[in-house]
């Protein structure tokens, strides 16, 4: 293998997007190698190729929208800079080894590291691309295990009748990962047309709004409260309500009146950080990691990547894709 980081400086410096402040950020230098890492640790140099904005969870550490009680919860694994700011975040980095063991020198690898060009991490940090997967499609990694986790905890079920609320890149996986499950009728709901076209081209029945109150399963991915209060007038008797949305800082209120007692319903939260405990026995992380990248292998996942920018861009790009309103799915980012 290769070891070691000597040579000129401009090897050991590269350049990755840190938020600075309230809705901005800027390209700074950084070092490949940070903190300091053990000589013993087998570790990867990786230069960039693609990292992928999920408007999501960045858009609120972008806005300064984490909860001080968050703070050490929210952290992204490679995280520099503690919230609000300045910060160095992100989680979806696809790029090619440079350096490390032989087995993993010039492959492609995915790993949840920050927006930065050329960066050193412990080698177990990273996972290899399966050979069908398009480097600039595997930047959906995150938000497919994310969808993932999500149906392990909703334990959707042959035939159930299931209802989607909110259609951004997570919402959409979900919907399309349920509707292979045979005998599902999933219907995938959004307030925006504009998510119309992409749903139906993965296959989903979209609407934008529902007044069946039969679903087996319903699913809120929105972020908004008003989607969580669809999501709960849409449950049919003894029905499961999964919340995969956070609100950051933002108070929500739900309606608890109703038919909510009537009907039985149960309310649960998903969270990516955490495996199902029914599921730790078996599955690790990186095995569910592997499986996301497994899934990413079938072309139509590519009408979720709806823009692309390149690197030295990011600080005007993240505060036009990240704004209120934008119809912006997952954006990706070349270098």
């Amino acid at each position: 293998m290769s070891s070691g980081f000597s040579g000129s400086s401009d090897k050991n410096v590269s350049r990755a997007f840190w938020i600075t402040g309230p809705g901005e950020g800027h390209v700074r230098e950084a070092p490949v190698v940070s903190g300091l890492p053990d000589s013993n640790e087998s570790r990867v140099v990786v230069q960039t190729l693609w990292s992928g904005v999920s408007r999501g969870t960045e858009s609120l550490v972008f806005n300064g929208r984490v909860p001080e009680s968050e703070f050490e919860r929210m952290q992204a694994p490679f995280q520099e800079g503690r919230f609000p700011w300045p910060v160095k975040y992100g989680y979806a980095s696809v790029g090619r080894v440079l350096e490390g063991p032989d087995e993993l020198i010039d492959k492609t690898v995915f790993c949840l590291f920050p927006h930065q060009e050329c960066y050193s991490v412990p080698a177990s940090a990273v996972t290899p691309v399966p050979a069908g997967v398009p480097p600039e499609r595997a930047i959906l990694a995150a938000n497919m295990e994310t969808a993932i986790n999500g149906l392990w905890d909703a334990m959707p079920a042959v035939g159930d009748r299931i209802a989607v609320v909110g259609l951004g890149v997570v919402g959409l996986l979900v919907s399309w990962l349920a509707s292979r499950i045979p005998g599902t009728r999933v219907t995938a709901i959004d307030t925006n047309p504009a998510r119309a076209s992409v749903a139906e081209a993965l296959g989903l029945t979209f609407a934008a709004g529902s007044s069946a109150d039969d679903h087996d399963l319903v699913i809120h991915a929105s972020g908004h409260e008003s989607g969580l209060k669809t999501a709960l007038t849409l449950a049919g008797q003894e029905g499961r309500v999964l919340e995969m949305s956070w609100y950051g800082d933002k108070p929500v209120s739900i309606p608890l009146g109703g038919a909510f007692h009537a009907r039985r319903l149960t309310l649960r939260s998903s969270q990516v950080g955490q495996i199902p405990p029914a599921r730790l026995p078996r599955w690790t992380y990186r095995k569910r990691l592997a499986l996301a990248l497994e899934l990413l292998q079938y072309d139509v996942l590519d009408h979720l990547i709806t823009g692309e920018t390149a690197f030295h861009q990011m600080p005007e790009t993240m505060s036009r894709i990240l704004a209120i309103g934008n119809d912006t799915l997952c954006h990706r980012i070349k270098y």
